[in-house]
C-alpha cells in the first residue's frame, strides 16, 4: 500500500471509529467508562497528525512513528480494558476518573459526589457478543502492524 492510501485510510477509519463511538454514547445512550474515553486518543491523534502529514508532506517517518506509538498505547490500554472486563485484572484508579472536576458551587459538588463513575468491567454494549474494548484491541493491533510496516518500508 502506498503511503498516501495508508494515511487517507487511517484518517477515514479513525473518523468512522470515533463517529460510531459517539453515536453509541450520545444517540443510543451508553455511557462510556474512563478507559473507553482514553481509548479514543489514538484515533483523535491519527486524524490530527494524518491531516498534518497530508498538508505538510514533511517528516513522514516521524509523524507515522508518532501515530504508531499512539496506537501501541491504545493497544495496551485496550488489552488492559479487556482484561478488566474478563476479571483478569482489577480496576485501577483510571477507572475511577470521570467525576467532574469543574465544580463551581456546593450544589455541583453534591451532584458530583452523588454520581458514581461507570465501572470499566461493566460491558454495556456488545456487537456479535464482543465488547467494544475487544473490537478496539483488534483494530489497534491491525493499525499498529500496518503502520510499523509502512515505517520500516521507508
Amino acid at each position: 500500500m502506498s503511503n498516501k492510501i495508508t494515511i487517507n485510510s487511517l484518517i477515514i477509519l479513525s473518523a468512522l471509529t470515533l463517529s460510531i463511538a459517539y453515536f453509541i454514547e450520545f444517540v443510543l445512550g451508553h455511557e462510556p467508562c474512563s478507559l473507553c474515553k482514553i481509548e479514543r486518543i489514538p484515533y483523535i491523534g491519527a486524524i490530527i497528525l494524518g491531516s498534518l502529514l497530508i498538508f505538510i508532506n514533511k517528516w513522514k517517518k516521524i509523524i507515522l512513528s508518532l501515530i504508531f506509538l499512539l496506537f501501541v498505547f491504545g493497544t495496551i490500554i485496550s488489552i488492559y480494558h479487556v482484561g478488566i472486563e474478563q476479571n483478569i485484572f482489577s480496576e485501577s484508579f483510571l477507572c475511577e476518573i470521570g467525576l467532574n472536576n469543574n465544580i463551581k458551587n456546593p450544589d455541583e459538588l453534591l451532584k458530583t459526589l452523588g454520581k458514581t463513575p461507570i465501572s470499566c468491567k461493566d460491558v454495556t454494549f456488545k456487537v456479535f457478543g464482543l465488547s467494544l474494548a475487544t473490537f478496539n484491541t483488534i483494530l489497534s493491533i491491525v493499525i499498529s502492524c500496518i503502520l510499523l510496516k509502512q515505517i520500516l518500508k521507508k
